[in-house]
């Protein structure tokens, strides 16, 4: 294997499996027939167009299941992976339920729908113990004071609402899908990504300060998510993402609903970026129809 041929195979990888297993050899000898003789490098523009068409194949594909099965599986990710950040840093304080959290996250990634039931479910069972000061499964009580990232304690400004929601909305999407008796599809470990981008800002109070980093990081994070979302319901012209979308705006509207006699000018702006954004995601694909009929 040539240089140029390793490095097209790495750029394929940006496409589905079944979609290479398909059309890989077809593709990887169209590309190799057309590079510049001696050429040991794609083009910054070649390399662009593979990443690009991976993306687009991945969207409009999707997967087998119907669009509301991958939908609610996008939004439990989403869910399980915002529940994690919270926890991740009080993590010397709270290791075992850090762990088990993080078990979850990986189950939900892998499609491990049954297995994730029992974790969210307890991971939400203590959250709810910690957010009441109840002494449940450890004597763990607030306040948790957290190690690093940030400097308030763990559940301080939020209820119990809070707390909970999101592991109630991640268990109860979780029990549908087990009730279809399969496994979900595999999502991809970049979702990994968002845990420590997210985990440094409060998801129930922002706590904004003029210059704050913090709270735009995860500002960035779920608008660039959100976004995606927005480009992908438009492009495959299905409600999957729309419905991810909304499972997540349920509960991340919680802690708004929890204090929302003390909420700034900065923090309305922020619940309707990511109302506006959900709400845009449900209807561009009805647009693409539309067009499409015409």
């Amino acid at each position: 294997m040539t240089v140029l041929e390793r490095r097209y195979r790495r750029l394929l990888l940006a496409y589905p499996r079944e979609y290479r297993s398909a059309h890989g050899d077809e593709l990887l000898d169209l590309l190799l027939d057309t590079a510049e003789p001696g050429s040991s490098l794609p083009s910054l523009k070649e390399a662009a167009g593979l990443l690009a068409g991976g993306v687009r194949t991945r969207v409009t594909r999707g997967g087998r299941e119907p669009a509301w099965v991958e939908g609610m599986h996008l939004g439990v990710t989403a869910l399980t992976i915002a529940n994690l950040a919270v926890l991740v840093p009080y993590a010397r304080l709270l290791p075992l339920w850090v762990a088990l959290s993080a078990l979850a996250v990986i189950a939900v990634l892998r499609g491990w729908v049954r297995p994730a039931l029992p974790l969210v479910l307890i991971t939400g069972v203590k959250a709810g113990a910690l957010a009441t000061a109840t002494p449940l499964l450890d004597h763990t009580l607030l306040p948790v004071f957290p190690d690093f990232l940030v400097t308030s304690a763990l559940y301080s400004t939020g209820g119990l609402f809070s707390a909970v929601v999101g592991h109630a909305l991640a268990f109860t999407g979780l029990l549908a899908l087990a009730a279809r008796g399969r496994p979900g599809r595999p999502r991809s470990w970049c979702w990994l990504l968002a845990v420590p981008l997210v985990a440094a800002a409060d998801p129930e109070w922002m706590g904004y300060t003029e210059g704050a980093a913090l709270p735009l990081t995860r500002i960035l994070v779920e608008g660039a998510l959100l976004g995606t979302a927005v480009w992908a319901g438009h492009l495959a012209r299905d409600l999957r993402w729309a419905l991810a979308s909304a499972i997540y705006l349920l509960a991340a509207s919680v802690p708004f609903a929890e204090n929302l006699s003390e909420l700034s000018v900065q923090d309305e702006a922020y619940w309707a970026l990511l109302a506006f954004l959900t709400l845009f995601a449900a209807i561009v694909p009805y647009g693409r129809r539309r067009h499409a009929l015409h």
